[in-house]
């Protein structure tokens, strides 16, 4: 019995370059958090520099799982980050990191819409039988994506902390909204 490594699904160039940006973001701002991690000082900044490392080292781990995916699509994947923004204030790394998480998100909701109309989420038969064995991008950019919101959640959750205004305006934001929804 001969086994193929070849991938079962072809996949666009347009794919497999968007999957090439995802890795020079996740490398990004795995770099920016870290970065971050480095340089954050004060009684609050050493409060959170724990949270800029674990979320720097969880960005590499999604830059791997999404290189993994793209070599096996035979497509060669990036080492080259997007540009680095890191920020001169713990408010500020927060607002740019929140911002890159909100980026990312939409990021991957287009990533896993193009994967489902081009078959990358294998077929139908393939898929079910495979559930658990994490091979299919959709499961895979879901679970990012997934990690992505709690990340925007802890930034966002920082931020508030930091900056008092903040807070007050997104509150003001919340009631507006509800207003117009009544």
């Amino acid at each position: 019995m001969v086994v193929s490594l070849k991938p079962v699904t072809k996949v666009s160039e347009k794919l497999k370059g968007m999957l090439n940006d995802a890795i020079a973001r996740e490398i990004q701002v795995s770099i920016q958090y870290m970065w971050q991690h480095v340089q954050v000082i004060g009684v609050k900044g050493i409060a959170v520099q724990d949270q800029f490392k674990q979320t720097a080292i969880t960005e590499m781990k999604h830059a791997e799982k999404i290189a993994e995916r793209l070599w096996y699509l035979e497509g060669t994947p990036t080492t080259k980050p997007a540009a680095i923004k890191v920020g001169e204030s713990l408010k500020e790394f927060l607002e740019l990191d929140t911002k890159a998480e909100e980026e990312a998100i939409l990021m991957y909701k287009q990533i896993i819409e193009l994967a489902q109309k081009e078959g990358d989420a294998i077929n139908l038969y393939e898929q079910m039988a495979n559930m658990t064995q994490n091979r299919n991008i959709g499961k895979l950019f879901l679970d990012v994506a997934r990690e992505e919101k709690t990340h925007v959640g802890e930034f966002q959750a920082l931020l508030l902390i930091e900056d008092k205004e903040q807070g007050k305006e997104l509150e003001e934001g919340k009631e507006e909204v509800e207003e117009l929804m009544k």
